[in-house]
């Protein structure tokens, strides 16, 4: 009897590559569900409704919470995130390799519901290289940067905590090794 693929979260600082480290793994091996999150935050250019993240009001995001819906919830800059928790058992119960990208605070939740997850830390090269992919985003205000900075001194403090860490000193390489542990059962 073969075991039924395990979750694999994916966490670490704002700012670190975790999305463009996904998008590569994901070009290249697209079987690997992503599980798409919910959130009040309003989407950006480009952001799609039910493929990069599920737009929620307030309201239904109140609900999810309090009907146990979620599998994890963080509050992050003024807006909530979330991981719908039925679709992730069910990709898993069909066999279906499991990524969830998600920040520490969600990583920790899912320590608490799923012990058997995978947590995987994906850190910067440097203290200084994730310095200037924050500043150099351009699309948040100094304030919102200062926080993600603050922040990210605290995520890169809980390394400890995760089962692998990888350095993303190149997305490829990184996107390699992670598609390795998704796969591992």
């Amino acid at each position: 009897m073969s075991e039924r693929p395990r979750l694999t979260v994916l966490s670490g600082p704002s700012g670190v590559g975790k999305s463009t480290v996904v998008a590569h793994m994901r070009k290249e091996h697209p079987e690997v569900w992503l599980s798409v999150s919910a959130t009040t935050r309003k989407p950006r250019p480009g952001e799609k409704h039910g493929v990069h993240y599920f737009f929620v009001s307030d309201e239904e995001m109140d609900k999810l919470i309090a009907n146990g819906e979620l599998l994890e919830w963080a509050e992050f800059a003024g807006n909530r995130y979330g991981t719908p928790r039925a679709a992730v058992l069910e990709h898993l119960e069909s066999g279906v390799p499991v990524l969830l990208e998600i920040d520490l605070q969600g990583a920790r939740q899912v320590r608490e519901s799923m012990p058997e997850a995978l947590l995987v830390f994906l850190a910067p090269p440097s203290w200084d290289e994730l310095v200037r992919r924050l500043t150099g985003r351009g699309t948040e205000p100094p304030e919102v940067i200062e926080r993600r900075l603050e922040a990210a001194k605290i995520e890169l403090a809980a390394e400890s905590e995760f089962d692998v860490t990888l350095v993303n000193t190149s997305v490829e390489d990184v996107a390699r090794e992670l598609l390795a542990l998704v796969e591992v059962v």
